[in-house]
């Protein structure tokens, strides 16, 4: 498939129904999950600055272009890209990133409202700027623009306006809008009855099924950093395990697996 037909293919999957879209966190999981039978993928922030021994919102655009190329050159499925604000500081700053991550492979980019500089949610005015050109940019590749609310992953629990800014970010100009943190439906059900668009929810354990989301009308789903924190776990246990007993038992990936993914 070309690039423009992974775009297409996921501006579609956004029509009707529910998707699930895993996040790999390099290329070896790409090529793992493109086995698997999902419709899609996305990065992840957290999970990509951790294969590079880095926190998260650290990354810089360069790396994270490299990073999307090497991904998308590995699999024939959509990849919405995690790019975090989209790192200008203007509008002219956002659209050379969408136009940079564009150019790699992105079929979907990700802007969320959280300033890591300045260790807060940015101004109402400041993030609907802020959507608004990056959704002018992305319209001019075909790209699927999600706007993100983060006020759920850091302690901002209004619900209310957390809707406002999804309604704002919509109304500037986002695909899909998204308040990654929420895990009860009766919430989600207020943000998908108010918003119009597309929502994304972030599955977290303990959280709602596939299935319950999807009864909820949600349309796609993510998993955020979360294969790339059970792979980082795996490790840890594993050699704690070796250092403490002098033994190892977690079970080995079969072969034919990696064959087919890797071959």
């Amino acid at each position: 498939m070309t690039i423009d037909d992974r775009r297409r293919r996921f501006r579609a999957l956004h029509e009707a129904g529910t998707f699930v879209m895993p996040n790999p966190h390099d290329l070896g999981t790409t090529k793992l999950l493109s086995t698997i039978g999902f419709p899609a993928l996305a990065t992840t922030s957290a999970g990509f600055a951790s294969t590079l021994g880095q926190l998260d919102m650290t990354v810089t655009l360069d790396q994270l272009v490299d990073h999307v190329g090497r991904l998308t050159a590995a699999t024939d499925l959509p990849f919405n890209v995690d790019s975090e604000r989209l790192y200008g500081a203007d509008a002219a700053g956002i659209a050379l990133a969408v136009d940079a991550l564009a150019g790699a492979g992105a079929a979907g980019l990700s802007i969320e409202d959280w300033n890591a500089a300045e260790a807060r949610i940015d101004p109402l005015a400041t993030a609907v700027e802020r959507v608004g050109a990056a959704a002018e940019a992305a319209r001019a590749h075909g790209v699927v623009l999600t706007a993100r609310c983060e006020h759920h992953l850091h302690d901002v629990d209004d619900l209310d306006e957390t809707i406002a800014r999804l309604c704002a970010y919509r109304d500037a100009g986002a695909d899909v809008v998204y308040a990654p943190g929420l895990v009860d439906i009766p919430s989600i059900e207020r943000i998908i009855a108010a918003v119009g668009v597309p929502v994304n929810v972030l599955m977290l354990p303990g959280g709602p099924s596939v299935e319950a989301l999807t009864a909820a009308g949600v349309r796609r789903i993510s998993l955020g950093s979360y294969f790339a924190n059970v792979a980082n776990s795996a490790v840890i246990t594993a050699a704690t395990q070796l250092r403490d007993r002098g033994t190892i038992s977690a079970p080995l990936l079969d072969r034919a697996v990696v064959r087919r993914a890797f071959g």
